[in-house]
């Protein structure tokens, strides 16, 4: 950690035990859990966000009261083992926003983690713990989810790397849900290499995206400015300057972004206290107020108004898939900056609302997604995202390395 960052760290109140930063690692160790082979991976760590289980230790989802219900996991979450595997081995346990559901990455119990790369800014979640011990450099790999963006928004806000998955491509056994509609397993790295080793590791036979078994190439990019008009003016500027120099196509997705949001939103809802409600009744004190009002509105969802919005998610994913085709899709990661840490609730609920509402297209439609770091050398990080087809994860970081090159003297 730089000197500003431990200073950011000290003013914020981050917790320490026995030098151990308790904002970013539930659990630390030399390692933690050994590889159980050699493999492509041999030489890189993880840092797996506190949702998997990882045998022997329980699991804890950010939520303390819930921690200290729970017994050691027996066995290690699919992913998890595939990791160790293929040769990496487990750093620790990292620390998540409460049940994940946050993009914020603030811990209402453990605090929220330093952001190395802008100390006054939020490191952004829910995989906040994983993205910080990878900007950090603790460890290479960080191990995530992503239901909403919680890879791709820590991912923009600290310059790193990261996919989230097509959904239902890798096994979830092991993984604590939040949507199941949408979760998907995801990591963030330094660099494209590492992201793309990790994909061959853990996908047992590596995808490609076109029917004629080719991959992606440069002019598969498009681009559709209204979504780049849908971020702050500054981030809309980098993103078009960027598509631009890719040589990105215009399209019209004509996407109801406000209707389409709001409908992922509620079906989210639904299934997040379908899955923890009767637990968080039983412990109306477990969760810190802002999650804790998130689950409070989840209740009052009825199964009406989650099937009506899950018509309402069906067509736009629809709609998404048949556009995009065979097609990537270019657009900002986030709609913003990270906000400031101090922001107040109004400022969080604002930058929260406009972010998902561009994050959200890649989840209804259950696609991968690659956020990169596009260069920035005049204000704070930020992330290019791009989109593809179903299963065409691997194809989709080999395009992504292609376009950080060309856009390396943007």
């Amino acid at each position: 950690m730089t000197a500003t960052a431990r200073e950011a760290a000290n003013r914020f109140g981050a917790g320490a035990r026995c030098g151990v930063d308790t904002t970013v690692w539930r659990e630390l160790g030399s390692p933690l859990v050994g590889a159980t082979s050699t493999g492509p991976l041999t030489g890189h760590t993880v840092a797996v966000k506190d949702l998997f289980a990882v045998a022997g230790h329980p699991l804890g989802a950010g939520v303390e009261d819930f921690l200290a219900e729970r017994t050691p996991e027996p066995r290690h979450a699919a992913v998890v083992a595939d990791l160790l595997a293929a040769g990496a081995t487990v750093t620790g346990i990292a620390r998540t926003d409460e049940f994940a559901y946050s993009i914020t990455g603030a811990n209402g119990r453990t605090g929220m983690p330093v952001n190395p790369v802008a100390p006054q800014r939020v490191p952004g979640g829910s995989s906040s713990g994983p993205a910080v011990a990878v900007a950090r450099g603790e460890v290479s790999i960080g191990l995530g989810t992503d239901t909403a963006g919680s890879i791709r928004v820590p991912g923009s806000y600290q310059g790193l790397w990261g996919i989230r998955t097509t959904h239902a491509g890798l096994d979830t056994t092991g993984l604590l849900p939040l949507a199941p509609s949408f979760d998907t397993i995801g990591w963030l790295t330094r660099d494209a290499a590492t992201l793309l080793a990790v994909a061959d590791s853990v996908f047992a036979h590596p995808a490609v995206p076109r029917s004629d078994g080719s991959g992606f190439s440069t002019t598969d990019l498009v681009v559709d400015p209204t979504l780049c008009a849908a971020a702050e003016p500054e981030i809309a500027e980098q993103c078009a300057r960027a598509a631009e120099e890719l040589g990105a196509r215009r399209i019209t997705l004509r996407a109801d972004l406000d209707r389409w949001f709001s409908a992922f939103r509620a079906v989210q809802a639904f299934e997040a206290w379908a899955g923890h409600g009767d637990w968080l009744t039983a412990h109306p004190d477990a969760l810190e107020p802002d999650v804790r009002e998130r689950f409070a509105w989840a209740a009052t969802v009825t199964a009406e108004e989650a099937a009506a919005a899950r018509t309402v998610v069906a067509e736009a994913a629809a709609r998404i898939r048949d556009i995009l085709g065979d097609r990537v899709l270019v657009l900002p990661t986030t709609a913003g900056p990270p906000p400031p840490r101090a922001a107040d609730r109004r400022t969080r609920d604002a930058v929260r609302h406009a972010t998902l509402r561009l994050t959200c297209l890649a989840s209804i439609a259950g696609l991968p997604a690659v956020t990169l770091p596009l260069p920035n050398r005049r204000s704070l990080p930020a992330g290019l995202c791009l989109i593809g087809g179903a299963n065409s994860d691997r194809a989709l970081i080999v395009l992504a390395t292609q376009c950080a090159a060309r856009l390396a003297n943007l």
